[in-house]
């Protein structure tokens, strides 16, 4: 929100309207209550002195448009308008009633927005982990399956009254650095998982069976509606003096192609989205919510938007008040908004002064119209006028299921990653570890473990609780304010219960007092004094085992912890959910094998000495000393690499597939593009071809066969990371990229090949400098997991232009 005037005027109309609510909108209403299941029933209007017949909207033979097309007619001007923010008015002579478009289902349905509502009768959902976590389980098949629970849950609260059909989630912005506060409620920093973790939590969220592939995806029905947010090129909340109200991102366009909206794309493409939510900041000098080529041209023209685009909350605010962009009236924002492309604002400025400007002649009404059509056709789609028969029947019954909260439980242990474990310290044996010494600010927490974006959880396991099913657990807080840990009266009792127990776990790290949106980090260590904490503990362990759990969503320098023998193990688990405890303790006791691997580079403290966070260069820059970010870029020595995480077993990769080769023949109406290529490098005769120009079928597909045996004496899973490098000798290109990714579970001793199709346009394509995406000629290599198996990949490129 963007300030204290805002927010109040924001809450007045929004209370304003709810007053009135009808009993279709999920405001207020209660399975109690509500009469009506949809808008167009027959009774509905009747009880309202209406004759549905008189109003084509609600003719189920019409096509959706033919359907939203009747209903925007009917509109008054000022009627129009009141729709346009995410609390919309309804209009009650059509029969129309409220609805409060804003939700939120990042990791669960979530209390956030005015949409959804936890009653008596629905107190809670499930909450799953951050993002951040689920991501590490690299798990296609989980994260839609995450999905497909959360919208069960949604849908069966609107059924009940308390929910709404629109959520704005999931966030699927890139992490490009390190401090960035929101990094817990992102896939991480890659853009090609973060778009394939899009895809599926989106199919997720919205398909129902049956429904997939349709002609006109407009007219297919939807479970819920999802919202991959924020476009784009935004990751600064609050660094220092720079927040993203005011931030001004000044991106190269080859950066936003290979990077920024790479996600989503692909969560528009394939996904198939209904919404996308515009961000804060300026990108090169424009309001993202106010820029043409950013929403029509790009998400609508080129990618093919099916839905709407919504501002974030109060943006329009922040344009005029914060960035004074053109220095624009209310009327002015609003119209440069919707000119380029946006259709819903969360916030209240186009109904306050919607109706001015239109009549100054700053907007026309027919893109008012526009923006209205793309809203309701997606409300149709959803059920809101009416209803969809095959999910009526989700209630009470759906939510908190035994069946739901198991899967919170499974996705934490998927998802956590050990770090270190020396001389196999772990799995703890119940059998000889009777008393446990739990210490840390993490270690007797609920609420940490579900982050933000989150909702009321069906139950709370804490990582007291879960080691209590284990052994004899011994508490001791240690830090009297938790995790800021400047009050250490405790470190006594924690350093005597580590000296009494069998073995000590030591839970550390950050809450969302160190990282939360609208607020980044100054550093990558731990608050206070835990490290002095951690030493401490270890030392007085005298020898029995010591693990260190980290619980955050950005990484932290514990270099420390790696080092110093006395922690024999260091597990990360990012924020795990409502049932993290357990899940923690399960992995601890050998229960569950960690299979989680890092979605993020961990680096060391003076990795952000050397560059500041507003910086938006992904590439080193030598002039000024920065190493460049992500794994696809950073040219230096990272804590922890991206894809890294350790196992009880050990596998074995040997690669069944042999070397490849690719060979394509440019057409004469086809041409060669240059790449710049360092010195003494040897330059092939047809560099690159650009993707766009080339049939990019079944020609240049391969195949990569990979086989994995568990070789070790304990059953588990791996995630099979693979990657592409580009030919030798390439200027300023990525080191390696991630291209896909497979997850499989081995009893010991067993083994499996796994299958890997590629198409070469974008498994080994790069985005040169002027921000074509290319294929180039010469040696590409395919690279399994930490880089000792390599398959070359020979991509030859005929010209027929002398």
């Amino acid at each position: 929100m963007a300030n204290l005037t805002a927010l109040v005027s924001f809450f007045v109309l929004f209370f304003f309207t709810l007053t009135s609510a009808s009993e279709i909108s999920s405001s207020n209403a209660s399975s109690a209550t509500r009469k009506y299941t949809h808008v167009c029933d027959p009774q509905r209007f009747a009880d309202q002195g209406l004759d549905m017949s008189d109003f084509h909207f609600c003719d189920k033979l019409l096509r959706y448009e033919i359907r939203a097309k009747d209903l925007i007619d009917r509109m008054t001007l000022a009627e129009k308008m009141n729709q346009m923010g995410d609390n919309s008015t309804g209009v009650f002579r059509l029969g129309l009633p409220p609805y409060e478009w804003w939700s939120e289902i990042l990791h669960g349905v979530a209390t956030t927005g005015f949409g959804t509502k936890f009653t008596k009768e629905v107190p809670g959902a499930t909450s799953f982990p951050n993002v951040i976590l689920t991501a590490a389980t690299f798990n296609e098949s989980l994260w839609k399956l995450i999905g497909q629970v959360s919208s069960t849950e949604a849908r069966a609260m609107y059924n009940l009254g308390t929910a709404g059909l629109t959520f704005w989630s999931p966030n699927i912005n890139v992490v490009r650095d390190p401090r960035w506060g929101r990094t817990l409620e992102t896939p991480g920093e890659d853009p090609f998982v973060i778009g394939t973790y899009s895809i599926n939590f989106v199919r997720g969220l919205q398909d129902i069976e049956g429904f997939v592939h349709v002609r006109n995806p407009n007219s297919r029905p939807l479970k819920i509606g999802g919202c991959c947010k924020h476009y784009t090129a935004y990751d600064i909340d609050k660094w220092h003096d720079i927040d993203r109200h005011s931030f001004d991102a000044k991106v190269t366009e080859r950066d936003m192609v290979e990077t920024f909206n790479r996600p989503f794309e692909m969560c528009i493409r394939e996904g198939d989205v209904v919404s996308v939510m515009c961000s804060f900041n300026n990108v090169n000098g424009i309001p993202t919510c106010s820029d043409p080529k950013l929403l029509g041209e790009t998400i609508r023209g080129e990618w093919g938007l099916n839905g709407y685009i919504t501002s974030d909350c109060c943006s329009m605010d922040v344009i005029v008040h914060r960035q004074k962009w053109l220095n624009d009236s209310n009327e002015d924002v609003i119209a440069q908004s919707l000119n380029a492309g946006l259709d819903l604002e969360c916030g209240w400025y186009f109904q306050r002064y919607g109706e001015n400007a239109t009549m100054n002649g700053r907007i026309k009404e027919r893109d008012i119209d526009r923006a209205l059509k793309n809203n309701y056709v997606v409300l149709m789609r959803l059920g809101f006028f009416d209803g969809i028969p095959s999910l009526e029947s989700l209630g009470k019954k759906d939510i908190c299921s035994d069946e739901h909260i198991e899967l919170a439980a499974d996705a934490a242990r998927q998802g956590i990653v050990m770090l270190k474990n020396d001389n196999q310290t772990l799995p703890l044996s119940s059998s000889t570890v009777k008393n446990i010494a739990v210490v840390g600010p993490n270690g007797n927490v609920t609420d940490t473990m579900i982050g933000n974006y989150a909702g009321i959880p069906c139950k709370y396991t804490s990582p007291k609780d879960g080691f209590s099913k284990y052994g004899n657990v011994i508490f001791v807080k240690s830090c009297g304010d938790g995790t800021p840990c400047t009050k250490t009266d405790d470190f006594p009792a924690a350093v005597e219960a580590a000296n009494n127990a069998d073995a000590t776990i030591i839970v550390a790290g950050l809450d969302l007092g160190f990282e939360r949106e609208e607020f980044d980090r100054d550093d990558l260590k731990l608050p206070g004094q835990q490290t002095d904490l951690i030493n401490q503990v270890s030392n007085a362990a005298k020898g029995r085992p010591v693990i260190l759990v980290v619980m955050s969503g950005g990484c932290i320098d514990i270099s420390f912890a790696k080092n110093n023998p006395k922690i024999q193990s260091i597990l990360w688990v990012g924020y795990p959910g409502e049932e993290g405890g357990r899940a923690i303790a399960d992995v601890v006791f050998g229960n569950h094998n960690p299979s989680g691997k890092l979605p993020v580079t961990w680096y060391t403290n003076d990795y952000i000495e050397k560059l500041p966070m507003n910086s938006m260069s992904l590439r080193p820059v030598p002039e000024f000393g920065y190493p460049g970010r992500t794994y696809k870029f950073f040219k230096g020595e990272a804590l922890y690499p991206f894809g890294y995480g350790l196992s009880y077993t050990e596998f074995q990769y040997s690669m069944v597939s042999s070397g490849k080769a690719l060979h394509l023949k440019l057409g004469r109406l086809q041409h060669c593009r240059d790449l710049a290529y360092e010195d003494g490098a040897a330059r092939p005769p047809c560099p690159a071809v650009v993707v766009d120009d080339i049939n990019c079928g079944r020609m240049l597909e391969f195949e990569v066969d990979v086989l994995v045996k568990n070789v070790g004496k304990m059953d588990g899973s791996e995630a099979v990371i693979v990657y592409s490098k580009p030919p030798e000798g390439i200027m300023e290109t990525h080191i390696k990229q991630v291209i896909g990714f497979q997850r499989v579970f081995l009893k010991a001793g067993e083994s499996k090949t796994l299958n890997f199709t590629f198409n070469g346009c974008k498994s080994l394509m790069l985005v040169d400098k002027t921000a074509y995406k290319v294929l180039p000629s010469g040696k590409h290599m395919i690279v399994v997991g930490d880089e000792e198996l390599f398959l070359p990949v020979q991509v030859n490129i005929q010209s027929n232009h002398k």
